[in-house]
């Protein structure tokens, strides 16, 4: 094989992710864990004790690793790290830093998420993102992380999809802090905007030389119905949700580089409670309910790729227990990858949502989203699935055709 015979190429980045709260276990003291237990909330269960992987992150780094992966995303829980306002942990950080140290021994250049979802209890308390100083108290927690953390790690992803955190949690109410207003709704996607700025200041005063970026969720949104009215409510949703962070980023400094996150197409309805209608008939539909649309994804890299900044896949997959679905899923979505670097995006890496199968925030353990499966009835025991020695084989060729090999 030569190197014009793969679909990706030398240094691609091949990687799956976690975070934090999906996988750790034992998050008590932020606002995730008390949705969780409210019997109000829209939370399904508990994430009790996740997969373990507080324990266990070593033996899950060098799985990864012999499965062909050489990078891999994660996150650090704020609350662990400061626990009470302008409390740091040292022992957490240590934690964290023995952690990291792993991944880096591991041969996996880290993804390291410094908010993804969830907030200490007590920032929760204060106002969440709409306190009076929700930007300075994001600040200094990552300024103290990439003081004491920095030297490890390689890229920063300052904000796990601040689109959904705002439509999740402040329109939908399907996430902490269960508001539905859609005047907060708005109020806090541009606080976020801010804080992914703010962040990106404390990372370049930072030790170690970490590369900031943003990870967005940019879904393919189109009007449920062909009338004006369906029309224009779809592009005020587009422009929230896609247009406001993509062109925010060039307000100030953006990062280095862009996430993108891309699970679906989502019809946009005014007429309905929820804001969106399920998918036409004839489409394939997730465990979740969300559309399969591949070449969804190839616009949304274009769409991104207007930034100007090199761009990462930074989340993508499938939730099914059915894992030839999974396969099937891969390639597609694969395809409209090297499609869009054939047509021009600077795409540079691929990771893959989940790592492993984890608790899905609302949902609970029920959506199977992981390349490796978890037994959380016998020891946590990790069970590599087919699709998980396919990636393995696509990331040491680079060519998608050996995902079907046996």
């Amino acid at each position: 094989m030569t190197a014009t015979d793969a679909d990706f190429p030398a240094g691609f980045l091949w990687g799956a992710a976690t975070a934090a709260h999906q996988v750790e276990g034992g998050n008590t003291n932020n606002d995730w864990w008390d949705f969780e237990h409210d019997p109000a909330s829209a939370a399904r269960e508990s994430s009790g004790d996740g997969i373990d992987q507080f324990h266990r992150y070593a033996e899950d780094f060098a799985l990864l690793k012999s499965l062909g992966h050489n990078c891999h995303r994660l996150s650090l829980e704020w609350s662990r790290i400061e626990p009470a306002p302008g409390e740091f942990s040292q022992s957490a950080l240590a934690h964290y830093r023995r952690m990291l140290t792993a991944l880096a021994d591991a041969g996996l250049t880290g993804f390291v998420t410094l908010h993804h979802f969830t907030l200490p209890r007590w920032f929760a308390a204060q106002g969440g993102w709409l306190g009076p100083e929700a930007i300075p108290l994001f600040e200094r927690y990552c300024r103290r992380v990439v003081t004491e953390l920095g030297d490890l790690m390689p890229f920063v992803c300052t904000i796990n999809e601040p689109q959904m955190v705002a439509l999740h949690g402040y329109l939908e109410g399907y996430h902490p802090p269960g508001i539905t207003n859609a005047v907060l709704w708005r109020r806090a996607g541009r606080v976020l905007l801010d804080a992914h700025h703010a962040a990106v200041r404390a990372v370049r005063d930072g030790r170690g030389g970490s590369r900031p970026g943003l990870a967005v969720q940019l879904p393919l949104l189109a009007p449920a119905r062909d009338d004006g009215t369906c029309r224009a409510f779809c592009d005020r949703m587009r422009a929230e949700i896609v247009d406001l962070h993509l062109d925010g980023l060039t307000e100030n400094d953006p990062g280095d580089w862009l996430g993108v996150q891309y699970y679906r197409k989502q019809w946009v309805d005014p007429a309905s409670p929820w804001l969106f209608a399920d998918p036409p008939a004839g489409f394939a539909r997730t465990q979740m309910g969300w559309a399969v649309y591949p070449d969804g994804l190839r616009q949304m890299l274009h769409r991104a790729a207007a930034t100007g900044l090199p761009l990462y896949v930074t989340e993508n997959g499938i939730a099914t227990e059915d894992d030839t679905e999974r396969l099937d899923y891969l390639e597609s979505h694969l395809a409209a990858v090297t499609q869009a670097r054939a047509e021009g995006a600077d795409v540079r890496g691929y990771i893959h949502w989940s790592a492993f199968d984890n608790f899905e925030w609302s949902e609970g353990y029920g959506p199977k989203f992981g390349l490796i499966a978890v037994d959380r009835d016998k020891d946590f025991t990790r069970v590599p699935k087919p699709s998980a020695y396919a990636f393995a084989r696509i990331a040491a060729t680079g060519r998608i055709a050996t995902l079907r090999a046996t």
